[in-house]
C-alpha cells in the first residue's frame, strides 16, 4: 500500500511531466484544485501564462527531478531545466545559449489534487548562461 507521501509525490511528478515537459498546460485543470493557491506566478492562469513565455523561449527544455522529499501534504523538489535560448525572454532575444539550471518548487497537496505552489530560480546562473547582465 502506498502512503500518502508516496501518492503525492506520484502527482507532483505526474504534473512535472505532463505540465512541464509534455507542455500540455490544460493538465493543470486536472492536477490543480479548484481553491489553488500559486505563490510565484499569482494565479492558475498566471502560471499557464509564464509556462507558455518559457516555452517560446526555451523550446527545446527539459526538466529533471534530481531530488523529491515529501511530509504528509507537503512536497520540496529539486530539479534542473535545461534548454536553448530560442526566443524572447523577459525582453531579452534569443541568443543560442544553452541553460542549465536548479530550481526548487514547494506544493501541497490535499485529496489527490496540488492547492499549493512556491518556486525558486537560479536566476543569476540563468543570465549568465544567456548571456546577459540583466537584473530582475
Amino acid at each position: 500500500m502506498n502512503t500518502i507521501e508516496q501518492k503525492n509525490i506520484e502527482i507532483v511528478t505526474a504534473f512535472i511531466e505532463a505540465f512541464w515537459n509534455q507542455n500540455n498546460l490544460d493538465s493543470a485543470d486536472h492536477y490543480l484544485s479548484s481553491d489553488y493557491q500559486e505563490h510565484s506566478y499569482q494565479s492558475k492562469e498566471g502560471l499557464k501564462h509564464f509556462a507558455e513565455k518559457i516555452l517560446e523561449a526555451f523550446p527545446d527544455k527539459s526538466y529533471t527531478i534530481e531530488e523529491m522529499v515529501a511530509q504528509e501534504e507537503k512536497v520540496i523538489v529539486r530539479m534542473v531545466v535545461k534548454g536553448t535560448h530560442r526566443g524572447m525572454f523577459f525582453g531579452k532575444a534569443g541568443t543560442g545559449n544553452s541553460i542549465d539550471v536548479t530550481l526548487y518548487r514547494q506544493y501541497r497537496v490535499k485529496d489527490g489534487k496540488i492547492s499549493e505552489h512556491r518556486g525558486w530560480i537560479d536566476m543569476m546562473t540563468m543570465w549568465r548562461q544567456i548571456g546577459t547582465s540583466h537584473q530582475m
